[in-house]
């Protein structure tokens, strides 16, 4: 035991010395340019006060599910709220999981097989690396969006093969050419997966929605921790992979059902979502207002999540320092969330924040760049 201890200490130490061991911290209370709450609807006081009054109507939504959806957690109001999303996203069908870490973990343990191949974006969540570890499968990464390079591996692949990238990419910022892909996808016979963490909401339903490409794409990952608020995660496809999923997936099969409020609150988010589209074109205003301040960012101007980033890691160090001082949150990404030399200044911006509190941000950056 001794000798597992101390590789455990030395593991933790190695990257303390490096400073960049993880710890955790309370959110501080702190004007935020650091959550994936884009939209505001976790701090949402009305969203809430109608997820509350649901359950004031129904307490029974507050019991838990008593098991896993194949034994005793499957119940007709949760088939019900899974065909609800399938049909707003304008898709065949639809499986509701916990998180999008599982969801992912479930979808590509699954689909792939020994002798099959995925290719993958190299800037992929760390969620589908591990699927794809599950599975056996051959994994090959490709230039992030980079479709000659991806162009080239799908020449060269024989027999089964999937491409796996995110819409909108939350450590990048940028968004994945989908209509090419699936392009690409069709043309090599390939299943294209695609992760909308961060689009949701952003982009209305997702990317994949907006720009029609529900029957182009084999399957979506959807999930509700980030523009919804809440928590959870959605995987929209036709009938055919949604039952493949429910005998074959270790994460859907053994995994408890999710509760009905948490199910109840997500069919009210989705509800408060259409009734309301000024949050998405007030956040869109927001990130005019922060690009007219000439700050330099690598992602794409309509995505929340901006990327600034920085010659050494002494300057992101102090630059954190410097808007942390004027009580503004971002997030300072370091390896091994990154790569070396790819470390960098993650700004979220949301529809909450205001002109003072974003015109005061970009001063800092801009004196401190």
């Amino acid at each position: 035991m001794n000798q597992i201890l101390n590789f455990l200490q030395l593991s933790l130490q190695e990257r303390e010395e490096k400073g960049v061991k993880r710890t955790l911290r309370t959110s501080p209370k702190t004007v935020d340019f650091f959550s994936n709450d884009y939209l505001g609807f976790a701090r949402n006081k009305v969203l809430h006060q109608r997820i509350l009054e649901e359950y004031n109507s129904q307490p029974e939504l507050l019991f838990g599910s008593t098991g896993a959806r194949l034994i005793s957690g499957n119940t007709t109001y949760m088939r019900e709220i899974e065909q609800f999303i399938a049909e707003e996203h304008q898709t065949e069908a639809a499986l509701l999981f916990s998180s999008g870490y599982t969801a992912n973990l479930a979808l590509f343990s699954a689909l792939l097989k020994r002798n099959d191949v995925v290719l993958v974006d190299e800037n992929i969540h760390r969620s589908i690396h591990d699927g794809c570890r599950l599975s056996f499968a051959k994994k090959i990464k490709f230039r992030h969006n980079d479709l000659q390079h991806l162009e080239l591996l799908l020449q060269k692949v024989g027999g089964r093969c999937f491409i796996a990238v995110e819409s909108l990419y939350s450590m990048d910022g940028d968004l994945a050419p989908l209509t090419d892909m699936c392009g690409l996808a069709k043309k090599y016979g390939a299943a294209l997966l695609v992760d909308e963490a961060h689009a949701f909401g952003v982009f209305g339903y997702g990317l994949v929605h907006k720009l029609g490409l529900q029957n182009e794409v084999f399957a979506t990952v959807i999930t509700y921790g980030k523009s919804m608020g809440m928590n959870g995660a959605v995987i929209l496809s036709n009938q055919l992979v949604i039952d493949y999923l429910v005998n074959y997936a270790s994460p859907f099969i053994y995994t408890t059902a999710m509760p009905h409020f948490h199910v109840s609150g997500l069919r009210i988010g989705y509800e408060f979502f259409k009734e309301n589209d000024h949050f998405t074109n007030k956040l869109q205003e927001n990130l005019v207002y922060f690009h007219s301040k000439g700050i330099v960012s690598t992602a794409h101007k309509q995505s929340p999540v901006q990327i600034l980033k920085f010659q050494t890691t002494a300057q992101l160090r102090a630059i954190r320092e410097r808007l942390e001082e004027a009580n503004l949150h971002t997030f300072a990404v370091f390896p091994p969330t990154v790569r070396e030399g790819e470390e960098r200044l993650r700004v979220c911006i949301h529809a909450f924040n205001t002109k003072n509190e974003i015109a005061q941000l970009t001063e800092i950056i801009r004196k401190n760049e």
